[in-house]
């Protein structure tokens, strides 16, 4: 028979329950009450899981919904029974609070589709979910012609979502714990050459010329080439600079410094000048969606002659991924400046890894390390 006593020694306030467990042993243990009443619900619920666990008809339904039970009567709230689909969606919108809009959506896309997989069975407890589950949606995503390295995000995503309803005791076993990551292929993009990247300006017509040396020499993304604005540019100081903040990527809204190659800042001044700072770098270019300028640029590589290698072919719904892209020409721009020994760390500042606040903080001599960093990449020799 469980009973409730105090600490003779009167050295804590609360109510101590002495019970036996399922082994035959005899326990005391603190129910952290200080009202008899609700630490006699505790003392019961040990009691009654105790001796459901001694007949062996202990689940893991049952000892939720005992433990349940007690918090209610304790505390006049309940344990929370979430199923997958309910759980998933509650940590999407846990995460739209505290991380970016871009990441909070990437991680709404992955709970969707592996909800969609379960089907009927995201209804279920979340607890539900197996280890196999996970490797079979792996196995799916893998059949589907998607990359090893998207596959092992796609679990990283569930893993923190699941790992989440673990710390608060929704389920007793992370389900991705157990389930192995795919090996990683190295399908790495290509980069190009001077005499390719000279070849696609000389193949290029109207803003197309200017996105490309804008992209090998600041190493930008294609979107952020594409929308640069005139008052990004500052050609009349003495160390010329652009400033941007990346639209994509862990830096997205973080303000990049890079100084301006010579033959860049040559043929910028070849531009017309704008009627205002507002006014886009490329206008034809600006404001167009980035996908259709992606296949714009693989015919522009066409009638540039430039041979394009498949480093991984299409399956099913997946799509085929060339060695050589518009964002090779950021690859390009990086693997010059660390193939010339410049240090990784100013090579991380000229790719998009300086806060907003450090740019005001620039000194000369920093800027001018910049210059010299920039100052390695070859120039492009422009023909028409």
């Amino acid at each position: 028979m469980a009973s409730l006593v105090k600490d003779s020694e009167e050295r804590s306030p609360y109510w101590y329950a002495c019970f036996t467990d399922s082994t035959g042993r005899r326990l005391k243990k603190s129910t952290r009450q200080t009202i008899k009443a609700k630490a006699r619900e505790v003392c019961r619920g040990w009691e009654l899981a105790e001796k459901l666990a001694r007949e062996r008809t202990l689940t893991r339904d049952r000892t939720r919904k005992i433990l349940s039970e007690v918090l209610e009567r304790v505390t006049g709230e309940g344990l929370p029974v979430f199923s997958v689909e309910e759980w998933l969606e509650h940590f999407v919108k846990q995460k739209q609070k505290s991380r970016a809009a871009k990441t909070a959506a990437r991680h709404a896309q992955m709970t969707d589709e592996f909800v969609r997989f379960l089907g009927p069975r995201a209804r279920l407890n979340v607890a539900t979910v197996t280890a196999k589950d996970i490797s079979d949606f792996r196995d799916l995503r893998e059949q589907q012609g998607l990359a090893p390295a998207t596959i092992n995000l796609d679990i990283t995503i569930l893993s923190s979502a699941f790992r989440a309803a673990q710390k608060q005791g929704h389920i007793n076993v992370n389900p991705c714990g157990g389930v192995e990551s795919l090996p990683d292929k190295a399908e790495r993009k290509g980069t190009f050459t001077p005499e390719q990247v000279a070849a696609l300006v000389n193949a290029a017509e109207g803003d197309w010329r200017g996105l490309i040396l804008v992209a090998f020499y600041i190493g930008a993304r294609l979107g952020d080439c594409a929308n640069l604005r005139w008052k990004n540019i500052d050609l009349v100081s003495s160390i010329p600079t652009i400033r941007y903040a990346p639209q994509k990527g862990g830096t997205a809204g973080k303000e990049v410094v890079v100084v301006v190659h010579p033959a860049l800042g040559d043929f910028l001044l070849t531009l017309p000048s704008p009627a205002t700072d507002e006014a886009f770098l490329l206008p034809t270019l600006a404001g167009r969606a980035v996908s259709p300028l992606s296949k714009a640029f693989r015919n522009l590589m066409e009638r540039a002659k430039i041979e394009q290698r498949v480093i991984r072919e299409r399956r099913t719904n997946g799509r085929s991924v060339n060695s050589l892209t518009f964002h090779s020409l950021r690859h390009s721009f990086a693997s010059a400046l660390a193939n010339a020994g410049v240090s990784e760390e100013v090579r991380m500042a000229l790719t998009g890894h300086t806060e907003r606040d450090t740019h005001k903080r620039y000194t000369h001599h920093e800027l001018a390390a910049l210059r010299d960093a920039v100052a390695v990449l070859p120039s492009i020799a422009i023909t028409r």
